[in-house]
């Protein structure tokens, strides 16, 4: 399986709302507002298969302290095989040592995460978005 991946690119909504409901991740369905939060990312790291789209890592962060993965998605065929935990990787690389990644997980990926890396932790809030 020949994977590249891509820092330099913003992909197409489409394509990305595609991704998101193949992969059952509940995200908007409006183009101009996946546009919105691809384009305002600060690390967008994108993994194809020839010119598909098959997983994407949209993170926020300030660089020197933290670091929010807001999403991450890999097309269903290509689930385990290491893509998920290669934007990982490169998402830490990129950040750097000093910054502490965290994330909101969907129930159905709650044992993943510890797999590749993450803490779980029971310290966390929020409030939830009304659109």
């Amino acid at each position: 399986m020949n994977i590249s991946y891509k820092t330099d690119i913003i992909p197409d909504a489409e394509e990305v709302i595609e991704l998101f409901i193949q992969a059952e991740l509940k995200r908007p369905t409006e183009p101009e507002r996946i546009a919105l939060m691809l384009k305002n990312a600060d690390l967008l790291i994108t993994a194809w298969q020839n010119d598909k789209l098959v997983g994407i890592c949209r993170t926020i962060t300030d660089w020197v302290w933290c670091a929010y993965l807001a999403d991450i998605a890999v097309f269903p065929g290509f689930k385990q095989s290491g893509i998920g935990k290669e934007m990982i990787a490169l998402t830490r690389e990129k950040i750097g040592p000093q910054c502490m990644l965290l994330l909101l997980s969907v129930p159905a990926a709650f044992d993943y995460y510890p797999k590749v890396g993450f803490n779980k932790e029971d310290r966390a809030f929020s409030i939830e978005r009304v659109l």
